[in-house]
């Protein structure tokens, strides 16, 4: 069911962006190989949003059986059963249900920052499509822990599995762009990257429907819930065998031209190659004067800092955006706001994250990457503060809830339309072959991170800062639309080798042309790495 919609919305999308761009020579550029690689990729994303968002809809039921399992809680579970979609809460919950429930939603990105790192590790040593094979065998493991809880100490059984399962995501989060942004054709790498971010949303908002208590959000089939994370991969699996490796990686890390030229074909249909490969042996060429780059190197590289440093605060303005404080602190907006149902209100916010992300895949090689990211930072600047006014005069005017509520679908409508896809594909662009896995490994971990802190902590600083807590976020997204407007570039149909030249050759009152090619020189013989 899950794969379905996916497939059939990127064929929508596909056709939408075949109309956006330009065709060009090399190829018919969209083949049914290529939608059949895409949609076989993202499904790791999707696997990546449905456990993000699974673990939210049944907490009560989970931490009731948690009690129970502990023995800290006695009685039968009909007795605080949801009535009209409402659950009748415990008077206390006891302290050790509290922790292994926080164990349970925290390890999951513990799990996905050490894995993030071994991203370039998996991705040259065992190939794009092969390395995606062989972490799905971490997903299927991860799903059958959380699938069988109720066999075992429930507890336990679930905080492995979500520890497995964010460890597969931290790799899967990385590979996916990767392959995407390597397989892509120029005129549509930026929509088929944000199919990545689309698939996320998509996950999410399913596992908020079927996560529903008279779905399979109940004690007797959560299990079944959370153990449907690793579901995608197990048709991951079946359709990965039939798609093609990235001719970037058979040429340019495994040296076969041949198998190159193939793969480029199934992607393009028939047509002259020598193009494509012309290019991939001026990189290849260039990797050759260099040492193997490692992330240490990287981080110690001159030649990639400009670039490795708009990776990472692309990633921070993602996370540190204070999307995730919005949709923790939703509920209780629309609790305030009068909605009996406030679970349905969540779902809503998540169709519209969907449906903006869309509106992104549309657009984003149209308007360009750096004017999206800057549309969506400072809109959801203005919506903060828009929201932190609704907050304090809640209480005041009746009229404030529906502000407050207008604020929080038009803050996640402006992170969908750039700083929510547009982080995860553009480190692929910005990068050449060789940093490339470094530099998507250390964005990985930084995304990661910061995801960890903000749900980690953003109760305590909410606690502090009560009904201001969003001006803290307004500060930081003001930050992050100066710091795009100043240093990151436009990236939209340009050559890796085109965006290496924007990166090294930018020096203010240098004579046009010299700069460029000094500070190419520069990079073309550089050994730091």
């Amino acid at each position: 069911m899950t794969g379905l919609i996916i497939y059939l919305v990127s064929q929508h999308v596909l056709l939408l962006v075949e109309g956006a761009a330009p065709k060009m020579d090399s190829g018919k550029q969209i083949s049914g190989t290529l939608i059949l690689a895409v949609f076989t990729a993202v499904l790791g994303s999707l696997q990546y949003g449905y456990s993000l968002g699974v673990i939210n809809a049944p907490q009560k039921v989970i931490e009731n059986h948690y009690g129970r399992s502990l023995g800290v809680v006695s009685g039968d579970l009909a007795s605080v059963r949801m009535e009209s979609g409402n659950a009748t809460e415990p008077e206390e919950i006891h302290p050790s249900v509290v922790m292994y429930w926080s164990l349970s939603v925290a390890i999951f990105s513990v799990g996905g920052m050490v894995s993030s790192f071994l991203v370039g590790f998996v991705a040259d040593c065992r190939g794009r499509i092969k390395g995606m094979l062989a972490v799905n065998i971490l997903a299927i493991v991860a799903g059958l822990l959380m699938a069988l809880a109720k066999m075992g100490k429930a507890h336990i059984m679930v905080i492995a599995g979500r520890a497995v399962m964010g460890f597969y995501c931290g790799l899967s989060s990385g590979l996916v762009p990767m392959y995407i942004g390597e397989i892509a054709p120029v005129a549509y790498r930026g929509a088929l990257g944000t199919l990545h971010q689309l698939a996320i949303v998509t996950g999410i908002l399913i596992s908020q429907v079927i996560g529903l208590d008279f779905l399979l959000g109940n004690d007797d089939l959560w299990p079944l819930l959370l153990g449907l994370s690793g579901a995608p991969a197990i048709l991951q699996t079946l359709l990965l065998p039939l798609c093609p490796e990235s001719p970037r990686y058979l040429y340019i890390k495994e040296g076969k031209e041949e198998e190159a030229c193939k793969a480029l074909k199934r992607f393009k249909g028939e047509y002259d190659t020598f193009k494509d490969i012309a290019e991939m042996r001026a990189e290849k060429e260039e990797l050759m004067k260099e040492r193997r780059m490692t992330i240490v190197g990287l981080l110690r590289s001159s030649v990639y800092r400009k670039q490795l440093f708009v990776a990472l605060m692309m990633h921070l303005s993602q996370q540190f955006s204070g999307i995730n404080a919005i949709f923790y602190y939703s509920t209780a907006i629309f609790q305030k706001a009068g909605v009996t149902q406030p679970v349905y209100a969540t779902i809503g916010v998540g169709a519209i994250n969907l449906v903006f992300t869309l509106v992104s895949v549309a657009l984003v090689d149209r308007a360009g990457r750096r004017t999206l990211t800057l549309i969506g930072l400072a809109g959801m600047c203005l919506c903060a503060i828009v929201m932190t006014v609704g907050l304090v005069y809640l209480t005041t005017y009746a009229w404030m809830s529906i502000v407050s509520m207008a604020a929080i679908f038009l803050f996640v409508s402006f992170f969908e339309i750039g700083p929510g896809p547009i982080p995860w594909f553009i480190v692929a662009e910005i990068f050449s072959q060789g940093p490339r896995p470094a530099a998507i490994a250390l964005a990985g971990c930084c995304n990661w991170t910061s995801n960890f802190i903000v749900g980690m902590f953003f109760q305590y600083v909410e606690a502090l800062l009560g009904s201001y807590v969003f001006i803290l976020f307004a500060g930081l997204l003001f930050i992050f639309t100066i710091f795009t407007y100043f240093r990151v570039p436009e990236t939209k149909g340009k050559t890796i080798e085109e965006i290496a030249v924007i990166f090294q050759g930018k020096r203010k009152g240098s004579p046009s042309g010299a700069p460029v090619a000094t500070e190419l020189e520069q990079l073309k013989s550089t050994a730091e790495a």
